[in-house]
């Protein structure tokens, strides 16, 4: 693998993440779409999945009780991996009404692609644009918010499904207004 696949940046320095603000205008911007778009934009936010893993969301995957979301690893197809993910109470109740009006199948039927056209709609209203506006840069950014949020590494590392802390390290390698926030730490 190279090592731009290791980092937070790209081979030219450019950061792969949303940074604090850009993700609040795309949270503020999703809201603005029809609620199961609204709610697959916010899901993948909220819990770093890939687009294929939110499109195999059930309503068994659901866990109103204790506040999670169970995912399964689609990277790792030879044994069944799943990860719980506990996502916020506005998350839970919108996915609460969209199971009730649902089917037994996943909880969005649309495509993949028209999947990734709704990100990329999103991220336009946002004004956010780069290698960075898409679903993996979603991705990235859960990382990051949990790095600065001190998460532990072996806990994003499972929310992940990575098998190796060093690919789950990569958050940790910030820059910019995220360094200064984690640097800011020592000054207290």
């Amino acid at each position: 693998m190279s090592r731009e696949n290791y980092s937070a940046y790209d081979l030219e320095g450019r950061r792969k993440y949303l940074t604090h603000p850009e993700g609040r205008r795309f949270l503020k911007c999703a809201r603005r779409e029809p609620r199961d778009e609204a709610l697959f934009c916010m899901t993948i936010y909220y819990t770093g999945m890939r687009i294929s893993e939110a499109l195999s969301l059930t309503a068994q995957d659901i866990d109103h009780a204790t506040g999670v979301v169970r995912i399964r690893s689609l990277k790792k197809r030879e044994r069944k991996e799943f990860s719980r993910i506990p996502v916020p109470t506005s998350l839970l109740s919108g996915l609460r009404n969209l199971t009730d009006q649902g089917s037994e199948g996943s909880l969005w039927t649309f495509s993949r692609t028209t999947a990734w056209r709704i990100i990329k709609r999103v991220m336009n209203a946002a004004e956010i644009d780069g290698i960075h506006a898409t679903a993996k840069g979603l991705r990235h950014a859960f990382g990051i918010r949990g790095a600065i949020a001190k998460i532990p590494l072996n806990l994003l590392q499972l929310w992940f499904g990575h098998s190796q802390s060093a690919t789950t390290a990569i958050y940790l390698d910030v820059r910019d207004d995220e360094e200064r926030t984690l640097i800011q730490r020592t000054w207290k």
